[in-house]
């Protein structure tokens, strides 16, 4: 047998290698390091608003008609969705009823974090760190899916479980749980404050009203 004909033997049979390991298993998606912006920057880029603005949570403005904002969401009169770059960052803040969410818009827009997402054995591991959240309160991570229409939402582990975390209180706060798929540019990570107290499984919560999107990280 001579070199040339050995050599075409190899390379169809590596080539045969690749097929079946494609075939039967798949390969390890490359980990994700992701750092957490303001839904409200996210928000208002993404849908090209005239001023950022959170659509989420609500600033006291007498002259403001009861309205529906910009996300879908309903509020009385005399607030509206606070303009990040206009309003004062002592601006207490409040939900759609216009209950005090006992904080203001620079506490709320301080929160910051970072996730690691790692696939290793057919298993697929987030990791989040957190830091100026709201002392001892509730949150939960949902998933983004920004391939549907409309835009659909579901718990990080699929199960809405594990989920949910509460913030220590100093504001820091950590979570590690299994996914039920590596996120894509298609999907996002999302951390909702949930003002009501606790969170509620496999739902979001009443947006806007006793759960609040407050940071998000979306894959490139």
């Amino acid at each position: 047998m001579n070199k040339a004909h050995e050599r075409r033997l190899f390379l169809s049979a590596a080539a045969a290698g690749l097929l079946i390991a494609s075939v039967g298993g798949s390969f390890a998606a490359s980990p994700l390091k992701l750092e957490f912006v303001t839904h409200a920057a996210f928000f208002s880029a993404e849908t090209k608003q005239p001023k950022t603005l959170d659509p989420q949570v609500f600033v006291e403005d007498a002259s403001a008609p009861e309205a529906t904002g910009p996300q879908g969401i309903k509020h009385v009169a005399g607030e509206r969705p606070p303009f990040i770059d206009q309003d004062p960052k002592t601006s207490k803040l409040f939900n759609a009823a216009h209950k005090p969410l006992g904080f203001d818009l620079q506490s709320w827009l301080s929160a910051t974090g970072t996730v690691n997402i790692v696939e290793k054995d057919s298993k697929v591991t987030l990791e989040a760190t957190f830091k100026n959240l709201q002392p001892n309160a509730s949150y939960s991570l949902f998933e983004n899916h920004f391939d549907t229409k409309p835009i659909s939402f579901t718990p990080m582990d699929g199960v809405g479980k594990t989920n949910s975390f509460t913030a220590k209180a100093d504001g820091t706060a950590s979570i590690t749980l299994t996914l039920p798929s590596m996120p894509t540019h298609d999907n996002a990570v999302l951390v909702i404050y949930n003002s009501g107290g606790g969170s509620h499984g496999m739902e979001r919560g009443r947006i806007g009203m006793d759960a609040h999107h407050q940071i998000i990280a979306r894959p490139e």
